[in-house]
């Protein structure tokens, strides 16, 4: 189906939420009036239900496709399927855990070339900094890149090393001569390598081997960072509340610091999380009640700039190694089809609403890489829209999720609202077929 408008009682406009018609034309919003505005006759009309909220398509800044060389881990087609059924309707692409990385043009290539003709939705890509190729950030900037990941600490994966921090700095300052940005995995090295990592199922343990202090020390450099290249910097996945005063004084300072955290970080807790539950496993760690609630506190507060998914699946031999032993298990939560979901709810019982959730996952998320059309509700904007039901329940079952593997750490939540449509430009996706209309972006 496309249609001409989509007429609810409910839309998440610059305004606020209110009755509206969008006009929708050409993939685009043409229109923005009012719910009673006269259509011609023949009009195609998206009805939407009265319980229903229309909200701008969210855009996940975060996520970790594999293809090519790890498509087993998951591939563009069933990525962005998934993503299409949780209201996600772009996504920018992570540089590792594919093989080749994006670290070069030629290997940006072989990337755009793996997912042409399978994309349910719009994709963009990162680029990658690792040691030796600060003369490919620039090419790899020009080819369109939205920017460029590193990491301070090891990446899990021998062909995305980490960069040590002079390295860190001649990178950065590289990409700030362009006005580039760096993202950056904010653990510390050595932090890591001095923190006690027996073999154990005991999820405290874990913790124990990802201290707080791994992601403090490494958004000092971060922000040190900034300050001596006056970059653009932005931190990946916050899970320690210890570093928001860090990140807080930056901005006060003048830096040019963004920072994002995840829906597990959001909307699970340490004390809830059995032994040997290797689907809970992210780096940095899921950490205790306490620091969610002051999670959720920097968010409201604007020092958490917005949220992402870091959908990082694997094949259950990979995810499941070791036999709970949860220092041999990949570290990565596969969540991309529920992520919006399951923040929407926790937001729910905290009294947050719903125009708070979409700014930090949809707006801000899509500012960051500079898709000004995309994110937001109006006239000029792509008509990439998400139909969010809170009287339409979410259980949630890994084996039906449309991830390449079923193993997820929302296996069993029951949510109390769920995406029943996604709207990528202009057209409503078939659940049971999203179809290949995704176009492959480059940067602004």
């Amino acid at each position: 189906m496309t249609p001409d408008a989509v007429r609810a009682r409910r839309v998440l406009t610059p305004e606020g939420v209110r009755p509206a018609t969008l006009l929708l034309a050409g993939g685009t919003i043409t229109g923005v009036e009012p719910l009673d505005h006269a259509l011609p006759g023949d009009a195609e009309v998206l009805h939407v239900a009265d319980t229903a909220v229309v909200l701008p398509g969210v855009v996940d800044t975060h996520v970790h496709v594999n293809e090519p060389g790890r498509t087993e881990w998951e591939g563009f087609a069933t990525a962005t399927r998934a993503a299409a059924l949780g209201g996600v309707t772009t996504l920018v692409d992570m540089p590792l855990n594919s093989i080749p990385p994006t670290t070069t043009v030629e290997h940006l290539r072989a990337k755009q070339a793996a997912a042409a003709g399978k994309l349910a939705m719009d994709v963009g890509f990162w680029g990658g900094a690792v040691p030796g190729n600060v003369p490919d950030l620039l090419p790899l900037w020009e080819a369109g890149v939205f920017g460029f990941k590193c990491f301070l600490a090891p990446s899990g994966v021998d062909e995305f090393p980490p960069l040590d921090p002079a390295q860190f700095t001649k990178a950065l300052a590289e990409i700030a001569s362009f006005d580039g940005l760096m993202i950056v995995h904010a653990e510390d090295a050595g932090v890591l390598e001095a923190s006690p990592a027996p073999p154990s199922r005991a999820y405290s343990d874990f913790l124990l081997s990802r201290p707080d202090e791994a992601e403090t020390a490494a958004i000092r450099q971060v922000v040190e960072g900034a300050r001596e290249t006056g970059g653009r910097v932005h931190v990946l996945h916050l899970s320690s509340a210890r570093a928001i005063d860090l990140l807080a004084d930056a901005r006060a300072e003048g830096l040019r610091v963004t920072v994002e955290t995840c829906p597990h970080y959001l909307t699970f807790a340490a004390e809830g999380i059995p032994d040997a539950s290797p689907q809970f496993k992210c780096c940095p760690p899921i950490r205790d009640e306490g620091n969610r609630d002051a999670l959720w506190q920097a968010l409201g507060e604007g020092i958490i700039d917005l949220v992402v998914s870091d959908h990082s699946p694997a094949t259950a031999e990979v995810k499941l190694a070791g036999d709970g032993d949860l220092q041999l298990a990949w570290g990565g939560i596969a969540g991309l089809q529920v992520g919006f979901t399951a923040v929407a709810a926790e937001a729910r019982r905290r009294g947050i609403g719903l125009e708070k959730v979409s700014a930090w996952m949809s707006r801000n998320t899509a500012d960051l890489a500079g898709l000004g059309a995309k994110g937001r509700i109006a006239v000029g904007a792509d008509a990439d829209l998400a139909v969010y039901d809170e009287a339409t329940p979410l259980a949630v079952s890994a084996a039906g999720l449309a991830h390449r593997n079923p193993i997820s750490a929302y296996d069993g939540l029951t949510l109390p609202g769920s995406v029943t449509a996604t709207v990528l430009a202009g057209r409503v996706l078939d659940p049971a077929d999203p179809g290949t209309a995704g176009r492959m972006l480059v940067r602004p």
